[in-house]
């Protein structure tokens, strides 16, 4: 049983946290999620296990509520480009300044660990061959300014009682509970299953550090139960070498996990070519004993096998449940969240009791 084995997980109900807070759960944490429900109600697969979860907005956390954890996992934040793109203000209060103030939260509750779910996406379109933590962040998002905007902060408010820690995951891919469609290898592997057909809009050159979900979950654990020196404001990037690929190469390989698909290119101008190809030496190094279980190959072959046994259909590929933008849209356009990405009044009342965890 570790040590620091009371964990506060923000985002448990997103699409890394519904893997990763059961995955610390079955290794002997004691886990306690924070989440306001967005997602929640996302779901194409079971949930793999009751995490209790505390409803709260991330922006109304007081310190008082951080008291008596050991460690905080935050993963919470609007996750994806085009969700920055749409409304800057957004990623700012809740990505930025969201995470800023928890941080500062988490300080002074006296928690001594603070885990930090960042990008890759950070290093922008590299003109490096490779790209380390030391390589110059080059944002191009709102997404990824929000990611170096916390960082920075974060380590100004490091010290001797306070060790913040930078995971920059690169593109995550796999099966979860809450499972999202928008990200480059999961919507590959869609698209094959239930069109037959994959269409790479960009000359397929551009490099991707994908790494699947299940391997980001027992990276955090390898952080989490590192000594506080080795990882003590420090920045990871989460992966591998073998797990840098070029986007052509992720299209052969879910099309050929898949049979009869067929793979096409179709260059558009203003494709996505942000190109990053990540450089893990600094992770082999500090956990040499951490091997990444998971290909891209071996990843296409869980999705298949998962699209087969749920029966996907295309309809429900392209729900709007499982991508993040447009599902943020049906909760406003329905007003169960306003214009602040704040629950309505029904929810709010609903959540008031927040303090009390449910199991549900």
């Amino acid at each position: 049983m570790p040590d620091n084995k009371r964990i506060l997980i923000t985002g448990n109900n997103g699409y890394i946290g519904s893997v990763m807070a059961p995955w610390l759960q079955g290794q002997g944490f004691d886990v306690i999620g924070l989440d306001t429900g967005y997602f929640s109600a996302c779901t194409l697969v079971p949930d793999r296990a009751v995490v209790p979860t505390v409803r709260a907005d991330l922006r109304d956390v007081t310190a008082k509520e951080l008291a008596g954890f050991d460690a905080v996992i935050h993963l919470a934040a609007l996750s994806n480009d085009p969700i920055g793109n749409l409304n800057t203000a957004w990623t700012r209060e809740i990505n930025s300044q969201g995470t800023i103030r928890l941080a500062t939260l988490a300080k002074q509750a006296g928690i001594p660990r603070f885990i930090l779910s960042s990008s890759c996406i950070m290093y922008g379109t590299s003109e490096a061959a490779v790209v380390d933590e030391n390589s110059p962040l080059a944002p191009r998002t709102e997404y990824a300014r929000s990611k170096v905007e916390a960082e920075m902060a974060l380590r100004a408010l490091a010290d001797d009682r306070f060790s913040p820690t930078f995971c920059r995951n690169g593109t995550v891919y796999g099966l979860s509970p809450r499972m999202r469609f928008d990200t480059v290898l999961n919507d590959f592997m869609g698209n094959a299953f239930t069109t037959g057909r994959i269409v790479i809009h960009s000359d397929g050159t551009p490099w991707r550090p994908v790494v699947h979900v299940q391997d980001v979950a027992r990276a955090f654990q390898a952080v989490l139960e590192a000594p506080l020196e080795t990882i003590h404001n420090e920045a990871f990037n989460i992966g591998a070498e073998e797990i840098n690929y070029q986007i052509r190469d992720l299209g052969r390989i879910a099309a050929e996990s898949v049979p009869g698909c067929e793979l096409a290119s179709v260059p558009q101008p203003g494709a996505d070519q942000r190109t990053y190809k990540a450089d893990f030496a600094k992770f082999k190094r500090t956990f040499p004993g951490f091997s990444f279980r998971w290909t891209a190959k071996d990843g296409a072959k869980e999705l298949y096998a998962a699209f087969q046994e749920i029966g996907l259909k295309h309809s429900l590929f392209t729900d709007k449940r499982f991508t993040r933008l447009s599902w943020l849209r049906h909760l406003i356009d329905s007003k169960s969240i306003d214009e602040s990405l704040r629950w309505t009044e029904v929810r709010a009342d609903a959540s008031r009791n927040r303090a009390k965890v449910s199991t549900g």
